[in-house]
């Protein structure tokens, strides 16, 4: 059986390297790895693949940036051509970027069986692209691997039949589990700000969306609250090249204790937010990967499309106003003491979803 697991930016590969890896153990199953160069990021080189532990990818498609519709349509044309050359049995994409949309059309019009790994999330807002791309491919979609309840419920009542609905757990913390059990041979990190490694002496924030930075007075709002917390917790921020194009042309200023890195790689991000005193982010990966940890992490969003980590975790949604901010920030702490880890998030998920494909393709 021939499988294209299908990645298309840095964090894609987070989800796809357990996949990848337990497809080993599988016996008769041929896996290969496409990269549509969605984003091209000249940090993944062969280090990163093998801090991973899965090979380059087979197929390159250097899609490169653009708008949605461009984007979309290169990945589509390069994507076709593979597909009819190669003839894969299955198709496995992950998460909700333009990738995942585009090489799941391809693959269904072309009669091959499509697999989606974190299907069936939903925000409710379709002013996210991403929304849009959850909802098409699992429209499509053969196989669905939920990592929560609410996905199974979402995918049953829009249609899908019970028997191709799978909860498996999470791919992302299978591979935070493992970057965790290889980090204890680490020593360092090349940030060590100020000797703040300490664990519990600072907090950690990422911040990228464009509804949270590419709009003046949202941005200004958020500053307003980092900057209060930072009067009592300095911050770490690796910042985004978004973020910063945005902080330059709005004349944004934070606080001196509010440490500006540069974007850090996967690993040297965990080195530092596993031992935060709190983490802030408007990213949906740390929003579970914080709650798989049990640490303190307020959300910058109106929404989120992982209401367990809201409801089980230790995840508070703040919105995007500062008084919002600052109240979340003083919720989080106590929250932490009752939040639970979520069913399944045990590193064992993708050893699930090659049980069901194994299953299904006898």
């Amino acid at each position: 059986m021939k499988v294209f697991l299908v990645a298309g930016a840095r964090p894609n590969f987070m989800k796809i390297a357990p996949i990848y890896r337990a497809s080993l153990t599988v016996p008769g199953v041929d896996c290969r790895i496409v990269h549509t160069g969605q984003h091209y990021d000249h940090e993944m080189s062969q280090a990163f693949f093998d801090d991973l532990e899965i090979p380059q990818p087979q197929y390159f498609l250097d899609a490169g940036s653009g708008s949605h519709a461009v984007q979309t349509a290169k990945i589509m044309v390069a994507f076709e051509k593979i597909c009819e050359s190669e003839k894969p049995d299955l198709v496995l994409v992950v998460g909700d970027v333009n990738s995942t949309l585009a090489c799941s059309i391809v693959a269904k019009k072309l009669l091959i069986k499509v697999a989606h790994v974190e299907a069936g999330l939903r925000s409710f807002d379709l002013s996210m692209p991403e929304e849009i791309n959850r909802m098409v491919t699992d429209a499509i979609s053969d196989y669905f691997f939920v990592t929560e309840e609410s996905g199974k419920l979402n995918l049953l009542r829009e249609g899908r039949s019970v028997e191709s609905v799978h909860f498996v757990g999470h791919v992302m913390i299978d591979n935070l589990l493992y970057q965790l059990e290889n980090m204890k041979s680490v020593q360092g990190s090349t940030f060590n700000v100020q000797g703040l490694k300490a664990k519990g002496q600072y907090a950690f924030m990422t911040l990228h969306r464009p509804s949270n930075v590419d709009d003046k007075n949202t941005f200004l709002g958020i500053a307003g609250a980092l900057n209060e917390i930072a009067k009592e917790l300095i911050i770490l921020f690796p910042v985004h090249p978004r973020t910063k194009k945005m902080m330059e042309q709005f004349n944004i200023h934070f606080s001196d204790n509010i440490k500006l890195l540069p974007p850090l790689g996967f690993k040297e991000s965990l080195f530092l937010w596993k031992d935060a005193k709190i983490v802030l982010t408007d990213s949906g990966g740390l929003q579970e990967e914080t709650t798989a940890l049990g640490i303190p992490c307020v959300t910058i969003r109106e929404n989120t499309e992982r209401p367990i980590t809201v409801e089980l975790g230790t995840n508070v949604l703040a919105g995007t106003t500062k008084e919002g901010i600052l109240k979340a920030y003083e919720q989080c702490f106590a929250k932490v003491r009752t939040a639970s880890i979520p069913p399944l998030w045990d590193g064992k998920a993708a050893e699930r979803i090659w049980e069901v494909i194994k299953n299904s393709f006898k």
